[in-house]
């Protein structure tokens, strides 16, 4: 089963790109993140035609997730559940999916971290919470010790070597040790990275800015995550990055990530 994530930045503006990648790469289940649409609004008519259910929570013009999958949905939660009782949040970054597959069921979750800049504006302490809001949900759906993923943009470049420039960027907040630790505090708990789980490698991104020629000098990051649950990670055959994607006409910034997963 291959299983995949994919910042889309607009479906709108991408949804040519992601319809051939969709006929091309043939994913079973998709985690999109950066739709940019209300749920009302998505163009979801070409993707079900290829015989994808389709499951979104978006809001106008700014964040938004989704999940495409050729399995039936049993089961479909929004949001990220608040730390207190009388907080809501009103950005859509979080869709969780619950699937029947051959011994069992398995839990995949499309996610979008804020972004965090400017650090010195609330946007980083909200980064901060959201983050410490997973890592309690993730702990807690570990105690059913089932499989799940939790595949999306993270907007954290968790080593050096996921970077091209490391000291370039130094206080970004993708790059704050702030956000790092809590990065691996989701790893402590005993998450596994997927491709971590497969290669060591330097110099493996997953995003390009559109500026100053970042592409085809290569100067990306990587950000991207697929991480598993300790009953998940065993069936994990192999992580491929598809970078041919960014160099399509009218590309996402971002290039899907996807797992080979043995289900």
């Amino acid at each position: 089963m291959k299983i995949a994530t994919w910042n889309i930045n607009g479906i709108k503006a991408r949804h040519d790109v992601l319809i051939r990648w969709l006929n091309e790469a043939k994913p079973d289940i998709v985690c999109l993140q950066e739709i940019k649409s209300m749920d009302e609004k998505f163009p979801g008519d070409a993707i079900e035609a290829l015989g994808y259910n389709l499951e979104t929570h978006g809001q106008k013009g700014f964040n938004g997730v989704a999940l495409l999958s050729k399995i039936p949905f049993d089961e479909v939660n929004r949001g990220l559940p608040m730390l207190s009782d009388d907080a809501v949040d009103e950005q859509a970054r979080f869709i969780e999916g619950v699937f029947s597959i051959d011994g069992g069921t398995i839990s995949v979750a499309s996610l979008y971290l804020p972004n965090g800049n400017p650090v010195d504006t609330e946007k980083f302490p909200y980064k901060l919470s959201w983050m410490d809001r997973l890592h309690c949900w993730t702990k807690n759906r570990l105690e059913s010790e089932e499989p799940f993923i939790l595949a999306g943009d993270y907007n954290v470049i968790p080593e050096p070597k996921d970077c091209h420039d490391p000291k370039g960027w130094e206080g970004d907040a993708l790059f704050r040790e702030e956000s790092i630790s809590r990065f691996r505090s989701l790893l402590n708990l005993g998450m596994s990275e997927a491709l971590r789980c497969s290669t060591d490698d330097a110099g493996i991104y997953t995003f390009w800015d559109y500026q100053a020629g970042a592409w085809p000098r290569n100067h990306g990051i990587r950000i991207d995550h697929l991480l598993m649950s300790p009953e998940a990670a065993p069936l994990l055959n192999g992580v491929e990055v598809d970078t041919y994607v960014r160099d399509w006409e009218k590309p996402s910034d971002h290039v899907p990530v996807w797992i080979d997963y043995a289900a």
